[in-house]
């Protein structure tokens, strides 16, 4: 998986392409570096599929940006439905 990383002042973006699963979670979660960050972007445009695992590094970060803001952007209809089946839809902001 690649991960295109954006940093612009306080605001970092991470748009992850690919899949995020047990194999590819590790790396996503690697790229959360939060030093100085007040709002984190989840670009999920390039995402096609995301399991449990990447369930779990995006609510360790959101656990780790409490106060601040976080986003997930861009989430297609079958990855939105993971979010919506999991009750997850309730814990994230979506754009």
């Amino acid at each position: 998986m690649e991960i295109k990383i954006n940093k612009e002042g306080t605001k970092l973006t991470l748009a992850p392409i690919g899949r995020i699963d047990t194999i590819t979670a590790p790396e996503l979660e690697t790229a959360v570096v939060l030093d100085g960050v007040e709002e984190l972007v989840f670009d999920l445009a390039s995402i096609d599929y995301i399991s449990s695992a990447g369930l779990r590094v995006l609510l360790a970060s959101q656990k780790k940006m409490a106060g601040k803001k976080m986003v997930i952007a861009n989430a297609c209809a079958s990855v939105k439905e993971v979010f919506d089946i999991t009750g997850f839809s309730d814990i994230f902001t979506f754009a």
